[in-house]
C-alpha cells in the first residue's frame, strides 16, 4: 500500500475550537454545494455528494445547513459560483504539497497562497511538479482496539480493498475510488463501526522530518488550512512526536 502521511492522522486527532468549528462547516458547504452542481442534487446518484454530505454529519453540521448548500449547488437557491483549482508546492525540508482549493476568485487564492507559502519557507510550483508523488485513494478509519486485526483485512480484502494498515492504534484501509462507498457498506455490513471516511491523495512515500524543520512544516500546514478558500492539503510529510507537540504548544 502507498506511504501514509503522519499529517493525515494529525488533523484528525487534533482538538476542533469553535472558530475551527465554523471555518470547517463553511468548507463542508463548499463542497457540498459544487458536488450538487457538478452531479445533482440526489446523493443516491451523486456519489461525491454523498460522501460530503456524510462528512458534513460528522462534524455535526445541521440538516437545514446541508438541505441549502444542496439547494445552492443545483440553482434552486441563490449562491456564489465555486471553482476547483488545485495547486502544488514545496515546504521547508523540500516536502511535497499538494493543495485543493474551492474559490470564486483564483487570483486572490493564489495570492494569498504565494503569501502564506514564503512566510513559512515554502513555495508555489508548476503544475505536475509533486502531483506525482502522490495517488488519489479511499481510506477508511476504524478504531483498532475494537477489531481483531487478522478478521478486519478479511473484511477489507473479501469487501474489495486495496489493504489494510495499523497505524497508532487505527486500521487504514485502502480503496480504490471507485470501490470507496462499496467498501464501506459492506464493512458495516459486517458490523464494523467506521470512525471516519474519505478520498483524498496519499503519498506513495512519506519524508521524515525531525526537530525545528518538522515544527515548521506543521505550521505551514495549518497556516494553509487555514485559509478560507483551501479545502485540503496533502503532504507527504511523517513527523515524530516531539515535534508534533511543539508545534501544538
Amino acid at each position: 500500500m502507498a506511504g501514509h502521511s503522519k499529517w493525515a492522522q494529525i488533523k484528525r486527532k487534533k482538538a476542533v475550537t469553535d472558530a475551527r468549528r465554523g471555518a470547517q462547516f463553511t468548507k463542508l458547504i463548499r463542497e457540498i454545494t459544487v458536488a450538487a452542481r457538478s452531479g445533482g442534487g440526489d446523493p443516491a446518484f451523486n456519489p461525491r455528494l454523498r460522501l460530503a454530505i456524510d462528512t458534513a454529519k460528522a462534524a455535526n453540521m445541521p440538516a437545514e445547513n446541508i438541505e441549502r448548500a444542496i439547494k445552492r449547488g443545483t440553482g434552486e437557491l441563490e449562491g456564489v459560483t465555486y471553482e476547483e483549482v488545485s495547486y502544488e508546492g514545496y515546504g521547508p525540508a523540500g516536502v511535497a504539497l499538494y493543495i485543493e482549493t474551492l474559490t470564486d476568485n483564483p487570483n486572490r487564492t493564489v495570492s494569498e497562497l504565494r503569501y502564506v507559502l514564503s512566510r513559512n519557507g515554502g513555495s508555489l510550483g508548476t503544475s505536475g511538479s509533486v502531483a506525482w508523488q502522490f495517488e488519489r485513494l479511499g481510506q477508511i478509519y476504524i478504531d483498532a482496539s475494537r477489531y481483531d486485526e487478522e478478521s478486519t483485512l478479511e473484511a477489507a480484502l473479501e469487501a474489495g480493498a486495496i489493504d489494510l494498515k495499523n497505524e497508532d492504534g487505527v486500521y487504514v484501509v485502502a480503496t480504490a475510488p471507485a470501490d470507496f462507498h462499496a467498501v464501506q457498506q459492506a464493512l458495516r455490513d459486517r458490523g464494523f463501526q467506521l470512525e471516519q471516511a474519505e478520498i483524498g491523495m496519499v503519498p506513495k512515500a512519506t519524508v521524515h522530518v525531525e526537530g525545528p524543520e518538522a515544527v515548521k512544516v506543521l505550521k505551514l500546514l495549518d497556516a494553509l488550512e487555514d485559509l478560507d478558500d483551501v479545502q485540503k492539503v496533502y503532504s507527504n510529510v511523517d513527523v515524530d512526536e516531539a515535534a508534533l507537540a511543539e508545534a501544538e504548544a
